[in-house]
């Protein structure tokens, strides 16, 4: 059972995100009123995640971040963002948060945030004292359009990068992170052409359709292509789904704040923000995601699309 600290200093907020997590999954659920009581708690207790508001007297969400990633490396953090705190989430993010959630959106995003998260935290130690002396890897997978094989496969690509020395524990969480996004495109928005424009509008109706149409054709025959080459210092994972695809240009812009709340938005902040290099094919439906080991970065360089 995995146990997460919820902190917020408004206690309503703390009942209402634990009630949800509480009511959809079976986790184990603390709260704190402050980064202080927060720290705390996770000197005491073994927390396998924090899950706090941004806006916090004392303790910001953003300063609470900075401390856990230095006190904490192995606890992935969770922001929870309300209105005119866009800017200072894609700080947090850049600082070490795993992820965010508008608060607007809890009760349709807080629970698979959540397990996301906690699934790109899990670390397989039963390999890793064969894997470490690794020195180089290719490897392809071609998988249906199922969200449950995503977790697996985001956890074996996580493995192999952490064990060849390209990332690091913390790291680690943040490319399987940037790894789930990418996959849930290519399987909902690729192969499915479910539109993320529904589920702004209906989020039910959104999942609806995806498991309508994974059992029709043509969409069920469609498959994902995920192509990895990892070398000592560099990974790079190329993802290829079968559907029609889109045009690259006319991405939003993830940093723009009226698109941080939209689904779209934000699975591309997370992606252009954990990984070093993000570029998507000319046709749309292939995207390559890069990642540098922190020592071979090139400081202030970009990221192209």
């Amino acid at each position: 059972m995995a146990t997460v600290l919820i902190v917020d200093d408004s206690s309503t907020d703390r009942e209402l995100a634990g009630g949800l997590l509480s009511a959809q999954s079976n986790y184990r659920i603390l709260s704190a009123a402050s980064g202080t009581e927060a720290l705390n708690q996770l000197a005491e207790t073994p927390v396998d995640l924090v899950v706090t508001d941004l806006h916090m007297p004392e303790m910001t969400g953003l300063e609470l971040v900075g401390v856990i990633r230095r006190q904490f490396p192995l606890t992935p953090v969770i922001l929870m963002t309300g209105d005119g705190s866009e800017l200072l989430a894609v700080r947090a993010l850049q600082a070490g948060a795993a992820s965010y959630v508008p608060k607007v959106m809890l009760a349709d995003s807080l629970t698979e945030t959540v397990r996301r998260v906690l699934s790109a935290a899990r670390d397989d130690q039963a390999h890793y004292r064969v894997r470490r002396f690794l020195t180089g890897l290719q490897f392809e997978y071609e998988i249906e359009n199922d969200p449950e094989l995503i977790s697996p496969l985001v956890q074996a690509l996580q493995d192999a990068a952490h064990d060849m020395g390209i990332v690091d524990d913390h790291d680690r969480i943040r490319l399987g992170v940037a790894l789930q996004e990418a996959l849930v495109n290519a399987c909902y928005h690729g192969n499915l052409e479910v539109s993320s424009r529904l589920r702004e509008v209906d989020h039910r109706a959104y999942y609806d359709l995806a498991r309508r149409r994974s059992a029709e054709s043509p969409y069920q025959e469609r498959r994902i292509v995920v192509r990895a080459s990892m070398a000592p210092g560099t990974a790079t994972f190329v993802i290829t789904d079968e559907g029609p695809g889109f045009n690259p240009t006319e991405l939003p812009d993830p940093t723009d704040p009226a698109n941080l709340d939209r689904p779209c938005g934000r699975g591309l902040l997370l992606m252009q923000t954990f990984m070093d290099q993000v570029a998507y094919s000319v046709r749309g439906n292939q995207v390559t995601l890069v990642k540098h080991r922190k020592s071979q970065r090139v400081p202030g360089r970009g990221v192209p699309r």
